[in-house]
């Protein structure tokens, strides 16, 4: 009844506590009412060091968790403390400490003076963990009874030296995660943000949106066709703000098939559905404390835009087959190619999601809308595409390559011309390049005479530069000054261009 008293004691001592080096102490202060402790020590042999490695030290005073290496010569290797014979004692006493080798040697590093040292060895089957070391500073010897005693504590040491292992292993490879989130973030913001091509001239005015909303938490909608990089600026919106150093997730809404939605996006409970063999994260989830980005969010069927306003309305999710809601903190920024106001009023798309998702809508324009990009954006590609390729020079361009670049459309915007240089480049790396197949691409472009003739009443001349300021206005969202406006593109001064809409009766829409 007294052992089971001492083992129920102690080993409450031992595994009271998440800090090993404060559940050594803890057990230390108790076992001083049994035998002479002036110190323990948790250690393990490091193979791949040959060493002996210190994980923990306790004293009455205080508690460390430490990792240190003690060299270990090849006499104390020698020592039977480090074979493992299942036919020893699991604790070794060593009352004159002195004449043992390795209880010499670690004595030197650490520079203490011991009377007398116990020994434990902790292992699990025939794996040893480690061993708790007993040191006594006075001239006292350990006896057999001390020995039988600390034995009877092998299996909560052995569970508290476990633990505290895996909990480094756990640490070790969270700080290596966070490593590499931190590198993930600086390429992101390597590739996006200051580096966007056309930050200074085209994109301005949008880079200029961006860095306004990017401190803030507000949801932001991003609009534009297909291939204008609308995933790079959802990039710098994160980049730019201060979770930059938090998950950045993105989540294309028109790649996950419909029966999968609620899983990928909010996680599923272990037997939630067949298939649902374990607990399982979502993309709202692993977003927390970051951002998430929602490409495609006009691809979302009805039922999951329902449930995408609620995390919205209460930043809360809860995972398919669970009961229990999860707070989130995340910023959302979606974005899409299609005209959510026409799929609204078609019934397609949910008006109160439109209002949650529209607080700051940034519209991405057309690569034809910022022809001033393209030479940035062509040399850019080229250099890029040359690396990747293991080209050994960059190949230099045709005469009319730019001309014919700048021509073109690009009704894949600027997807399309990174496609178009890298094929350039396979077809003839060693130069020089040129697009002259792009011409017969060319959207159809009505001429002056082709607009009278398909008049049904001869125009006028007012008429005709009427409609041609109003189609630029419209392309340019009816902005008249500065880059990408429709003074820039007609190539005439702001101050004449609004002289000329003024007396022509031209108004902005």
């Amino acid at each position: 009844m007294k052992k089971y008293k001492f083992f129920r004691e102690a080993t409450l001592r031992i595994c009271g506590s998440l800090e090993i080096e404060k559940a050594l102490q803890d057990c230390l202060l108790f076992l001083r009412n049994s035998m002479p402790v002036d110190r323990m020590n948790l250690q393990r042999f490091d193979r791949d060091f040959s060493a002996m490695r210190t994980i923990a030290m306790a004293t009455p005073d205080e508690s460390k968790l430490l990792d240190i290496l003690i060299p270990v010569s090849t006499e104390a290797k020698q020592t039977p403390r480090l074979q493992v014979q299942s036919d020893q004692s699991e604790v070794r006493i060593f009352n004159q400490p002195q004449k043992n080798a390795l209880c010499r040697e670690m004595m030197k590093f650490l520079n203490l003076s011991c009377g007398a040292i116990m020994v434990m060895r902790l292992r699990i089957e025939q794996r040893i963990l480690g061993s708790l070391v007993i040191m006594s500073d006075t001239e006292v010897e350990y006896t057999r009874e001390h020995a039988d005693l600390l034995s009877i504590l092998r299996e909560p040491f052995v569970i508290a030296l476990a633990n505290a292992l895996a909990h480094q292993d756990i640490l070790r490879l969270k700080n290596l995660l966070s490593d590499d989130n931190r590198f993930l973030q600086s390429e992101l913001r390597r590739i996006s943000g200051d580096h966007i091509i056309g930050a200074n001239f085209g994109l301005k005015a949008i880079m200029h949106q961006v860095r306004q909303v990017a401190p803030l938490d507000s949801p932001v909608l991003l609009l534009g066709e297909t291939g204008v990089g609308k995933d790079l600026f959802a990039n710098a919106l994160h980049s730019f703000s201060p979770r930059c150093n938090q998950p950045f997730i993105p989540v294309n809404c028109g790649a996950i098939p419909d029966h999968l939605i609620d899983s990928e996006l909010f996680g599923h409970e272990k037997g939630a559905f067949t298939g649902a063999l374990s607990q399982k994260r979502g993309r709202f989830e692993r977003a927390d404390g970051g951002t998430i980005f929602l490409d495609e969010i006009g691809e979302l069927p009805l039922p999951a835009q329902v449930r995408l306003l609620r995390v919205l309305q209460n930043k809360e999710i809860e995972r398919v087959g669970g009961q229990d809601p999860i707070r989130l903190d995340i910023r959302i920024i979606a974005a899409t190619n299609r005209n959510l106001e026409t799929m609204l009023a078609e019934g397609n798309f949910r008006e109160d999601l439109w209002f949650r998702l529209n607080v700051f809508p940034i519209r991405i324009p057309a690569l034809r809308k910022r022809k001033s990009d393209i030479p940035a954006l062509v040399q850019h590609f080229i250099q890029s595409k040359a690396k990747e390729l293991k080209l050994n020079t960059i190949p230099r361009l045709s005469e009319r390559a730019l001309q014919d670049l700048v021509a073109y459309d690009w009704p894949g915007n600027v997807r399309e011309l990174q496609n178009v240089i890298e094929r350039a480049l396979i077809l003839n790396p060693a130069g020089p390049l040129n697009f002259q197949h792009l011409q017969p691409r060319d959207r159809p472009h009505r001429s002056t005479a082709q607009f009278l003739q398909e008049s049904e009443d001869p125009a006028t001349l007012d008429d005709v530069i009427t409609q041609h300021i109003e189609k630029v206005l419209e392309q340019c969202g009816g902005k008249v000054h500065g880059p990408g406006g429709a003074a820039e593109i007609l190539d005439v001064n702001p101050s004449t261009l609004r002289n000329r809409m003024k007396k022509l009766g031209v108004r902005k829409k």
